[in-house]
C-alpha cells in the first residue's frame, strides 16, 4: 500500500476514505493533532508525541477512545502496512460526530481518530533557509496543538509566495514561533528559545534540541527574545518534526546568522544521528 487513511478502525488508501459530514471537525476544526516521521517503519520519538497529543486533548476536554499504549500499537501497526519505510505519520482526534451546534455536547462523546500516512522523508537538516516575519494575530492557546490553523495557513502561504521557507511570528516585539515550527537563536554561545507558555507550542524538536545542548555542554536560556535580538543573533534556528535544525540565512531579505557555524553543525549532527539511531533497526 502506497499511502493509507484510517478512521475509527477502518483503513484504506487515502483517496478511498470518507468521513461523516457531522464530524465536528467539518464545522469548527474541533480537534487536536500530532505529526512525526517514520524510517524503516519505526516512528520517531513516538512517546513524546503521544504524551503531547493527550495533553492537548485534555486541555480541550476531549475523549480519546484509546489508552496511550493502544494508540501507539495502532500507529505502529498501520506504519507496517505501507510499502515505503519512510513516511509522514499524522494523526488527529476530533471531538466526535453530532449535529452542528457551537455548544460542546454534554456528556462528552468519544472522539473520532484519524490517521494519515504518506511517503515523505525528513528535510535536509543542513540546508539553509530564508524566512519572513509577521505579527502574531493567533489566539492565546498556542500551546494546544489544535486544528484551527487558518492563521498558520495564511502565514505559510505568504512565506511561500515570497520564496521563503517559513514565517516567524512576533507579538508586541517578542518573537513567539513560526507558522509550523519553533524558532531559536544562538548568541554568545548560548542557545536561546522562547519559554513554553501559552504563546508557543512546546515542540518535540525544540525539546530534543535542548536535550542535545545538554549533551554538548551548550548553555540554554528559555526566555523571550525580541525581533532585534533575533536579527543580531549569531545563528537563527528553525526546528520541527520534519526539519530538526535548519539555519536561517535571510530574514525579510536581510542576511543573518553564520557567526557560530561550529555550534550550529554540532547540533545538526547530533540531531541527524539521534533520528538515524532511533530508526535504524527495521521494525
Amino acid at each position: 500500500m502506497k499511502d493509507l487513511g484510517y478512521y475509527n478502525g477502518k483503513y484504506d488508501l487515502i483517496d478511498n476514505m470518507v468521513i461523516p459530514m457531522n464530524d465536528r471537525v467539518c464545522y469548527f476544526g474541533d480537534g487536536v493533532y500530532e505529526a512525526t516521521y517514520s524510517r524503516n517503519h519505526n516512528i520517531y520519538v513516538l512517546d513524546a508525541h503521544i504524551d503531547r497529543f493527550y495533553r492537548s486533548a485534555e486541555k480541550l476536554k476531549m475523549v480519546i477512545p484509546h489508552t496511550k499504549e493502544e494508540l501507539k500499537e495502532i500507529l505502529r501497526d498501520l506504519v507496517k502496512k505501507v510499502d515505503d519505510g519512510e513516511q509522514f505519520v499524522y494523526w488527529q482526534l476530533t471531538r466526535g460526530t453530532a449535529t452542528r451546534n457551537h455548544i460542546i455536547p454534554d456528556p462528552p462523546m468519544p472522539g473520532n481518530l484519524w490517521v494519515i500516512l504518506r511517503p515523505l522523508k525528513v528535510k535536509d537538516t543542513y540546508k539553509k533557509i530564508k524566512v519572513i516575519t509577521m505579527p502574531d494575530t493567533r489566539f492565546l492557546h498556542c500551546d494546544i496543538k489544535t486544528l484551527n490553523l487558518i492563521p498558520a495557513v495564511m502565514a505559510s502561504t505568504a512565506a511561500d509566495r515570497a520564496g521563503c521557507y517559513e514565517t516567524v511570528f512576533h507579538r508586541d516585539g517578542r518573537v513567539t514561533e513560526c507558522a509550523h515550527s519553533n524558532v531559536h537563536i544562538i548568541k554568545d554561545g548560548v542557545f536561546r528559545t522562547a519559554p513554553t507558555d501559552n504563546l508557543i507550542l512546546p515542540g518535540i524538536a525544540r525539546a530534543n534540541l535542548i536535550r542535545f545542548c545538554g549533551q554538548l555542554g551548550i548553555p540554554v536560556c528559555e526566555e523571550p527574545f525580541s525581533l532585534d535580538e533575533m536579527m543580531a543573533a549569531d545563528e537563527i534556528i528553525v526546528s520541527s518534526s520534519s526539519a530538526f535544525c535548519l539555519a536561517v540565512e535571510e530574514i525579510d531579505g536581510k542576511p543573518v546568522g553564520g557567526k557560530a557555524p561550529e555550534i550550529l553543525k554540532s547540533l545538526q549532527d547530533i540531531a541527524v544521528e539521534d533520528f538515524t539511531k532511533a530508526t535504524d533497526i527495521k521494525a
